[in-house]
């Protein structure tokens, strides 16, 4: 610092550096791999911090099973401009005679860092403790209840009357995994779940155990709502594939769980909007046309059901909407060719699906027993729309029949959702304005219109509405082969928890506000521009809504005891 005429002073001036606070390490994304026998599996790597110069990390197999071996990314580099790129490692498992699903460790190292060991699990393809997959999972089996869904039903006014019923545990995201504490998943990981049902199997006799885990976090997720986005992006399917599906098949392969029935439900609300939702149509939306055009639906549906699918004890089902977003002529059969399409994507085949869920936390009526079978007169009443169907049960036995015919096993079985759709006489409000009480007889009415409003079992204002419903009850209590083609109804849905926030609550879940969850909206295209019939004070997606529990139990039906 310096003027005419005056002694210059120098000023020191040191940089607070940023950029130096995290220490560096390896960031592996899992430590468990199952690796399927005859296949491949990943995981990836990348550093914590940016180097100096160019760092060098191998992938090393050590002891253990020699039939599996890394095939790909034996040796990384990363230098300074790509030092946060996960790279990946592929790992194989080579077909062999034994049916022992052998382990070996491998060490991601590199000189001066503290080294990571994977390990890698051969899910073995020769037949194993568990025997060939049951026709039906749920037959004569018990299934699991949730014990962080039973503490928050027994903490209810008359919860106890249904605490003890099987429902759908959901991961929604990576760290749900591992048990994030979140009030959506709570503080129990899959392996925590898995856990307790070895603890239920024991106390269960020799009959078999399920679980009903939900696999629900595909990039660009729920492309049509906002209320059920998730936290990955529509680019980032390799994080889903390495971080999301790769540990999930980790821990499903471990021998510990071999001898559950797990039942997988296949990502809701993804494979049907690339049908419904994209191109021209009124409902398309930007997201929709991005994830059908990027194939992530597609290709991480079929890398799921790959992965899942090569571990002996586990069952894929499908989401296949119901019968109020499919049921159209235009999209029942367009809807069953793209299933098979992310079927036999990725690798996988037709043969890792086992079967396909209809009305996953919806509330569609399983049955219309006053309206009848679907005339084309009734086709034209501005209920029914021009759809093909009235009710769950009638469509999925019938979308199973079309599944069939694109392409899959004639031997797959169906599940219907039926935690919400009972529509009792609705006791408890807010109720709709008309049809408070659940009808006993068919409407007398010459009017098609009249006829069915009468009528319908399901009372919502329109079929498209779905975010917490007023006026809806609990539905026919989980049980298995309930009609012809169905291998169970299910309460994958726990009652209780909310479909979305009636106003904006600012979240770390990346959940959105969905005016379908507003009770004050008037609609859009999907519900022809009506009213939403949401609940009000509902919580954000996946917490505890108080006042919807209590609804659903007071409208039961069959009604609770």
């Amino acid at each position: 610092m310096a003027s005419s005429g005056l002694t210059s002073v120098t000023v020191n001036a040191t940089e607070a550096d940023n950029d130096g606070t995290t220490t560096q390490s390896l960031v592996v994304s899992s430590t468990s791999v199952s690796v399927p026998e005859g296949g491949t599996s990943s995981y990836t790597v990348r550093l914590a911090a940016q180097p100096s110069g160019n760092v060098t990390v191998t992938n090393t197999a050590g002891s253990g099973d020699t039939n599996i071996t890394v095939s790909s990314g034996a040796s990384l580099t990363f230098t300074t401009s790509n030092w946060n790129t996960a790279q990946t490692v592929t790992l194989a498992a080579a077909e062999d005679s034994d049916s022992t699903a052998g382990t070996r460790p491998i060490t991601v190292a590199s000189s001066g860092l503290t080294s990571v060991t994977v390990t890698a699990t051969e899910a073995d393809n020769d037949g194993g403790p568990v025997g060939p997959r049951a026709d039906n999972p749920y037959a004569n089996a018990g299934v699991y209840v949730n014990p962080q869904w039973r503490s928050k039903a027994l903490a209810e006014p008359g919860g106890s009357r249904i605490a003890n019923q099987p429902t759908g545990v959901w991961f929604d995201r990576i760290s749900a995994l591992t048990g994030n504490g979140s009030p959506t998943t709570g503080t129990m990981g899959l392996a925590d779940h898995l856990d307790q049902a070895v603890t239920q199997d024991a106390a269960n006799g020799s009959a078999p155990m399920v679980i009903q885990i939900v696999v629900y976090n595909l990039p660009g997720r729920d492309c049509a709502a906002l209320a059920s986005n998730g936290e990955l992006g529509p680019t980032e399917l390799a994080r889903y594939k390495s971080e999301y599906i790769d540990v999930m098949a980790g821990i499903l392969a471990r021998p510990a769980y071999a001898n559950l029935r797990i039942v997988a439900i296949i990502e809701i609300d993804s494979l049907p909007n690339l049908v419904t939702n994209v191109g021209g149509r009124a409902t398309a939306t930007a997201m929709c046309d991005t994830m059908l055009a990027n194939r992530g639906y597609v290709d991480g549906v079929g890398y799921a059901l790959n992965k899942l699918g090569a571990i002996p004890n586990v069952y894929n089902y499908i989401d296949a909407a119901h019968h109020g977003w499919v049921g159209w002529d235009d999209n029942f059969g367009a809807t069953a060719n793209m299933m098979f399409t992310a079927a036999t994507a990725s690798g996988s085949t037709a043969a890792n699906v086992h079967g396909f869920i209809t009305n996953t936390a919806n509330t569609s009526a399983l049955t219309e027993p006053y309206v009848g079978s679907v005339t084309e007169q009734l086709r034209q009443t501005t209920w029914i729309d021009w759809n093909r169907y009235n009710d769950e049960l009638t469509f999925a036995q019938a979308f199973r029949s079309r599944l069939i015919q694109s392409g899959f096993s004639s031997s797959i079985g169906m599940l219907i959702d039926t935690s919400r759709n009972g529509w009792g006489s609705c006791v408890q409000t807010p109720c709709q304005p008309t049809q408070a009480t659940r009808p006993t007889a068919a409407s007398t009415s010459t009017d098609p219109n009249t006829f069915v409003n009468q009528s319908r079992i399901d009372r919502r204002i329109h079929k498209g509405n779905w975010c917490n419903q007023a006026g809806a009850g609990l539905g026919e209590r989980p049980r298995s082969a309930p009609a012809t083609g169905i291998d169970a109804y299910v309460w994958i849905k726990p009652p209780g928890e909310s479909d979305g926030s009636s106003s904006l609550i600012p979240n770390d879940e990346g959940k959105g506000f969905d005016r379908m969850c507003d009770p004050t909206y008037t609609g859009n295209a999907r519900n022809g521009n009506s009213m939403s019939g949401a609940l009000p004070g509902a919580p954000v997606s996946g917490h505890w809504f108080s006042a919807q529990f209590q609804q659903l139990m007071a409208n039961a039906y069959p009604p609770l005891s």
